[in-house]
């Protein structure tokens, strides 16, 4: 078959969305079955420099990385390069770009409908976009891929699709990159980069507010210190979103703020040894499609603190302490036991390293190829 894969939604790979494009594309081109046709914007083309020997690239034009740019180019140029490359399926890892014409058979990624469960989660226009159009869009592709069940959950209910189009497929871990290795090296190499001098929670998500409540960490983390008088940080990894502002306000405004490391976007090949180097990793999302950062954590051997929200229960299992993130009095205990306690990190530890051996990107790409075919015979069958 000729797959073709849309890009242009990872933001610089910035962004859960665009780790999952780029892992299962390295996946999918690592199976050597079809042949794949990338449509990526000029300047992410660099990001993808992996597949440039397996993969047809096709430059997408930097004027439409503007969101709004960028649907209509889904709209009304898209649909026609599909035709002319004679797909046998269009993948849009994304349902912001779904498209509405089918001009072969269309397979979507929907990894959460956090504007249905999210108040103030994202612009009006944004929110009104997702609640009104994309659910009449979505009933137009041939397949749906959700990264979870609890999304699958919400996009037959808020969306009406039926069953019979969606599949579960989670989220893969690259278990190359993300084991326990030498944490000692990590510790030094983390303390050099970020300063981080002593022990440090970490919280690894975009500084996003309210949705990643960031805010209520950072007041958690302050009684945490007032109750425990100890030397631990705390580190917020992640590059400036939509509320960042107030996130950055509220560590200006903590009495611990020179205990607080915004350490912005940290590349990739960093990731694994700020894992490491961390020695509990807090997740108190208010709502995940899937959550990606969590099972990294543990596969790279920290501990977890995670909200249960959306579908973080259903991905973590029993594998982390669970909070209820918006109890900030709840939190601040759990996150005075780990710190207080080495038994129970190394407990949770062990769990965690445990459940991550459960997610594997080679086999998230198996389904979804499997997903690739049902939609081709789908639409041969019924012309």
């Amino acid at each position: 078959m000729h797959i073709g894969i849309t890009t242009s939604v990872i933001q610089r790979g910035q962004t859960g969305v665009g780790q999952y494009v780029l892992a299962l594309v390295r996946a999918l081109l690592a199976q050597g079955k079809h042949e794949y046709s990338l449509f990526v914007l000029e300047n992410d083309l660099d990001l993808f420099e992996f597949a440039e020997d397996r993969a047809h690239l096709v430059a997408v034009p930097e004027r439409y990385r503007n969101p709004v740019r960028d649907i209509f180019w889904h709209q009304t140029v898209l649909p026609g390069k599909a035709r002319r490359l004679k797909l046998d399926v269009l993948h849009v890892p994304s349902y912001r770009r779904l498209l509405c014409t089918r001009p072969c058979p269309l397979v979507a990624t929907i990894h959460d409908l956090a504007p249905f469960s999210v108040p103030g989660k994202y612009s009006r226009s944004r929110m009104f976009y997702g609640r009104s159009v994309v659910p009449w869009l979505a009933r137009r592709q041939d397949q749906i891929i959700a990264t979870s069940a609890c999304t699958a959950t919400d996009v037959a209910r808020f969306f009406k699709v039926e069953r019979a189009k969606l599949t579960v497929i989670h989220n893969g871990v690259d278990h190359i990159r993300f084991i326990p290795g030498d944490a000692a090296q990590a510790k030094g190499l983390i303390r050099t980069r970020f300063t981080l001098q002593g022990p440090f929670f970490l919280y690894v998500a975009r500084l996003e507010h309210p949705g990643k409540n960031h805010v209520r960490l950072i007041t958690a983390f302050n009684r945490f210190k007032s109750v425990t008088g100890s030397n631990w940080q705390l580190a917020l990894a992640g590059g400036d979103w939509h509320g960042a502002s107030q996130i950055h306000q509220a560590v200006q405004d903590s009495p611990f703020s020179n205990d607080i490391r915004c350490l912005g976007f940290v590349p990739d090949a960093l990731l694994p040894d700020l894992y490491r180097a961390a020695e509990v990793f807090v997740y108190p999302s208010l709502f995940e499609g899937f959550g990606m950062p969590p099972i990294e954590a543990m596969a790279c051997g920290c501990p977890v603190i995670s909200s249960a929200r959306g579908s973080l229960g259903e991905v973590l299992g029993d594998a982390a302490a669970i909070v209820e993130p918006e109890n900030i009095e709840t939190l601040t205990t759990v996150m005075t036991a780990f710190a207080s306690n080495l038994v129970t990190r190394e407990a949770w530890r062990t769990a965690g390293l445990e459940r991550a051996r459960h997610f594997s990107w080679a086999q998230t790409a198996n389904t979804t190829v499997n997903v690739y075919e049902c939609a081709a015979d789908i639409r041969k069958s019924t012309g």
